[in-house]
């Protein structure tokens, strides 16, 4: 290999990483902007929110984005202070009331409870585990445990999983498999969902101590 070829590999590899970083980050704004910007549902009512204010689309978008943000923001005050179970079973009430609705706020309040780092309640319910399908060996998946109680299937002792999405792990799918190929992940939540976030490009801190003890030389043999 010659010495342009060598530099040149050297200089790619260093910016390699910078240039991926820079690109997930796009595509993550890039989704971002198509979900919440000016043009998308989300948007098109902050703009109507703000049309009262200014007749400009992007001004009235911004300006309905900062009410948006207030009204979240004295919605965290009621939560923060005594209020908060009040206010959570009127809205549990509401809800509950309509059937097909109820289903899906059920499953996305259980997700945001288990990222909610000051509800405690629902972290003790669902904990980390490594799904290997087909056994030890096989393909893993990290998943979340929501019970550690398993059903009996056909005979048979099976364990729900939450397969979290990424990169936004709020939803998922829901997995019944054999309770033998569940196995503890020695991760928390908030680290779980850190590398769905990233689709996978930072693992958890375990299994990076595992990595980078197996690239360490070994002293020779005499």
């Amino acid at each position: 290999m010659g010495h342009f070829t060598r530099t040149l590999l050297a200089g790619l590899l260093l910016v390699l990483p910078i240039a991926i970083t820079v690109a997930l980050v796009a595509w993550f704004g890039t989704f971002i902007f198509d979900y919440i910007g000016p043009h998308s549902v989300f948007g098109q009512f902050m703009t109507v929110l703000g049309l009262g204010f200014s007749a400009q689309e992007w001004a009235a978008y911004l300006i309905g984005m900062a009410i948006v943000i207030l009204i979240i923001y004295l919605m965290g005050l009621i939560v923060e202070s005594r209020m908060r179970s009040q206010f959570s079973e009127l809205i549990d009430s509401v809800i509950q009331r309509i059937p097909f609705v109820r289903s899906i706020y059920d499953l996305t309040k259980r997700f945001v409870d288990v990222v909610d780092t000051k509800d405690r309640d629902g972290l003790r319910g669902m904990s980390p585990v490594w799904c290997y399908f087909g056994g030890a060996g096989g393909a893993a998946v990290l998943a979340l445990l929501p019970a550690r109680e398993p059903i009996m299937l056909n005979g048979a002792p099976y364990h729900a999983i939450l397969v979290p999405s990424a990169p936004v792990p709020v939803g998922g799918g829901l997995i019944y498999v054999p309770a033998a190929w569940v196995k503890p992940a020695d991760i928390g939540v908030e680290a779980l969902m850190g590398v769905y976030v990233s689709m996978g490009v930072s693992p958890p801190k375990p299994l990076q101590a595992i990595s980078e003890g197996t690239d360490r030389p070994r002293p020779p043999v005499n």
